[in-house]
């Protein structure tokens, strides 16, 4: 299995996740695991997803990604867990 972890930061407001969960429903990755907060009226996403069957290829994703971030005032980054794991070890 390919995993990657998808990191969601900015202003709350309405629609995030839903426009989020409809990218990767399309390009057919699953979610495994998802964790959000809001803190002072920021917005916070942590989600690690299956993308061994995605249908785009990762830099079309995270390119897409981006988009859907700049379109709602969002940092939207998404890495390989090696990369992700190595970049947050202690």
């Amino acid at each position: 299995m390919k995993k990657a972890v998808i990191t969601v930061l900015g202003q709350d407001r309405v629609g995030i996740i839903a426009k989020v969960c409809t990218f990767l429903y399309e390009a057919n990755v699953n979610i495994l695991d998802i964790s959000q907060t809001i803190v002072g009226g920021y917005f916070s996403m942590t989600m690690v997803v299956d993308i061994t069957d995605m249908k785009k290829s990762f830099d079309e994703a995270v390119d897409g990604l981006t988009a859907v971030g700049e379109e709602l005032g969002l940092k939207i980054k998404m890495q390989h867990t090696e990369i992700f794991d190595a970049m947050h070890r202690i």
